[in-house]
């Protein structure tokens, strides 16, 4: 993806792309709402007084939950991409803050499992009860007959980043 540069008026332009090609209207667009994305973590994570990491992890282990997934300290471990010794410090500051609860894993007994408390799940949804609520509305204004192009396309995309990086710049010659 290209670097953004944003003008004195707010208008962003594109590091290498025609800014009069439509299609980068819709670039422009993913990458402003990529930005305020993160930036709506952030603010959350500074408000729960958790780093960014602690909230990844809580977010993991309510959408196991929910899809009824065990989560065990090597999953988190994997899906953050952090080592064992800092999944098990976030996962002693989470206990700690009464958000996650280690068990024995049911059918491993070496393993354990680990799952949100009630007082997690009440402030994650006193959190983002409204503003998910705003977001089905947003949602909700798209076109139905454009809503699967829509999603699909966030899909692909979604995919395509997934995909990207891991690849560091090559120094000047």
């Amino acid at each position: 993806m290209a670097v953004d540069e944003t003008s004195a008026t707010g208008e962003q332009h594109g590091y290498w792309y025609d800014d009069h090609d439509p299609v980068v209207a819709i670039l422009h667009a993913v990458r402003k709402f990529r930005r305020s994305d993160q930036d709506m973590r952030r603010r959350m994570s500074a408000d729960m007084d958790m780093n960014e990491s602690d909230m990844q992890a809580l977010q993991i282990v309510i959408a196991a939950e929910s899809s009824h997934q065990l989560v065990t300290p090597r999953d988190l471990s994997a899906a953050l991409a952090i080592s064992t010794a800092s999944t098990t410090k976030l996962l002693d500051r989470l206990t700690a803050s009464g958000h996650l609860e280690r068990h024995p894993h049911p059918t491993d007994r070496r393993a354990l499992v680990i799952t949100a408390t009630d007082h997690a799940h009440n402030e994650i949804r006193d959190r983002l009860e409204r503003m998910h609520a705003a977001m089905r509305e947003i949602a909700a204004g798209v076109p139905e007959p454009s809503r699967r192009d829509v999603a699909d396309f966030l899909v692909r995309m979604s995919a395509h980043l997934d995909s990207e990086g891991g690849r560091p710049l090559t120094p000047r010659p």
